[in-house]
């Protein structure tokens, strides 16, 4: 179903309809396969397919429609490597596309200027900690960023905002915070950010 509504896009965005979506695009599948597309979602069966673009700051970027069905087609293509990792770590799947969606937007070859690399943007160090010889195989930067952040939420307690500022800053920081988040205001931006992502995916997945 999730291809399905790849395709859509893929078929929206070519015909142009995705720029005139302003109040976003909805899709509702029924159990007779059919799909209707509204932008203005009459029930709760409705899912987002293109985000408002008023509520969607980053729908404004002249790149946001290519984005968006990036987005759809990178979580569809790492769901089961997600859902493998998610059950052998004890973790939810929609906290690790979370993390995912916010760290590499699902690009498996990306790498930050601090040199985090692949799809959960895995620091030399934490892929030596955990084992990742190729950070950019999906299979194992998944699994490295699963376990690290199954660590990360055994040492702050199942506090998912500390585990989560403590991946994005590293844990001394937090504890040297007083297991708070740190001052940094990538790390504050990021931990609502990813928060946002599970909340969404939780109800979606």
């Amino acid at each position: 179903m999730k291809a399905l509504w790849c395709v859509l896009l893929s078929f929206l965005l070519g015909c142009g309809l995705v720029r005139l979506a302003a109040a976003g695009v909805y899709a509702y599948t029924a159990e007779d396969g059919s799909v209707s597309l509204s932008n203005v979602p009459a029930d709760n069966r409705y899912r987002v397919l293109i985000p408002d673009q008023k509520d969607n700051a980053q729908a404004s970027s002249p790149n946001a429609e290519q984005k968006v069905l990036s987005a759809l087609a990178g979580k569809a293509r790492y769901d089961r490597i997600v859902d493998d990792a998610a059950r052998t770590y004890g973790l939810e799947g929609a906290l690790l596309h979370a993390v995912i969606s916010v760290e590499s937007h699902y690009n498996p070859k990306a790498v930050s200027r601090k040199g985090a690399s692949g799809l959960m943007q895995l620091m030399p160090a934490t892929a030596r900690r955990y084992g990742v010889a190729d950070s950019f195989d999906p299979v194992q930067n998944i699994e490295g960023g699963a376990r690290y952040l199954r660590d990360l939420l055994k040492m702050f307690n199942s506090d998912l905002s500390l585990a989560l500022a403590a991946y994005n800053a590293g844990e001394n920081a937090v504890v040297r915070s007083g297991n708070r988040i740190p001052p940094i205001r990538e790390t504050r931006d990021y931990v609502p950010k990813v928060l946002g992502f599970y909340r969404k995916y939780q109800v979606d997945l």
